[in-house]
């Protein structure tokens, strides 16, 4: 008689009350990025008329370009009413950038107390937030010797990283959507991160403070490309 396998769990985790919990759901976000279009208009209109959740941003690099953040639960959405929406209409006659495409899902660490919230309720709400108008948006890898270092030592270098993203949270500076790309993107990227923030002075200064990291300086491959832009339209998510 064969040995029964051990079934795999792939449900995100979390601990409340000093138990452990699990939701086997999870957010998807992809972000797109164009050119050649001098008006902004048509593609508010098509977007909300598809029902699309997301954000559109204009790029400050690029007088005719554009980001588009798209959210959704069913990954069918990226390859269905959104496929359709971008090769016609008002989106089928812009240039892609391909360079800047990043997909990834939200994701737990497992100490979490409400999975729900942190998967799909605080994403969204910073993504809808009016506040929050100016973002970087970036996919990062890392180098891959940091998944051999010992827990704690992983611990100590996230920790020094993550610490300085909440100082600038708690600032009211900067706060970020992190998402895990892993299998997901097609540089082999492993994160893709979104600095959002009232002003975009602040998010540069996040990413300055950030470059004298361990995690920065030692156990990152790559950093980028960056699309800086700022909000001009978001769903009511």
């Amino acid at each position: 008689m064969s040995e029964q396998q051990p079934q795999l769990d792939l449900s995100e985790k979390g601990r409340k009350n000093g138990q452990a919990i699990s939701l086997d759901r999870r957010l998807f976000m992809q972000f797109l990025a164009f050119g050649d279009c001098p008006d902004t208009g048509p593609l508010m209109t098509a977007l909300t008329q598809a029902g699309i959740e997301g954000a559109l941003f204009v790029d400050i690099n690029d007088a005719q370009g554009i980001g588009l953040l798209v959210l959704a639960e069913d990954a069918e959405l990226f390859v269905g009413p959104l496929r359709t929406l971008l090769n016609g209409g008002a989106f089928g006659a812009l240039t892609p950038k391909p360079e800047y495409t990043m997909f990834g899902r939200t994701y737990t660490i497992g100490y979490e107390s409400d999975l729900e919230e942190t998967l799909f309720t605080r994403p969204r709400t910073k993504v809808a937030n009016p506040d929050l108008q100016w973002a970087v948006w970036y996919p990062l890898r890392r180098v891959k010797s940091f998944e051999t270092l010992p827990e704690e030592e992983q611990r100590k270098v996230l920790g020094e990283h993550g610490g300085i993203g909440m100082a600038f949270g708690r600032a009211g500076y900067a706060t970020d959507i992190r998402l895990a790309c892993q299998g997901l993107d097609k540089n082999d990227n492993d994160f893709v991160v979104g600095l959002l923030g009232k002003e975009l002075y602040p998010l540069s200064a996040c990413v300055q403070a950030m470059r004298k990291t361990k995690q920065t300086s030692c156990y990152l491959e790559s950093l980028g490309p960056f699309f800086i832009g700022k909000k001009i339209w978001n769903s009511d998510s």
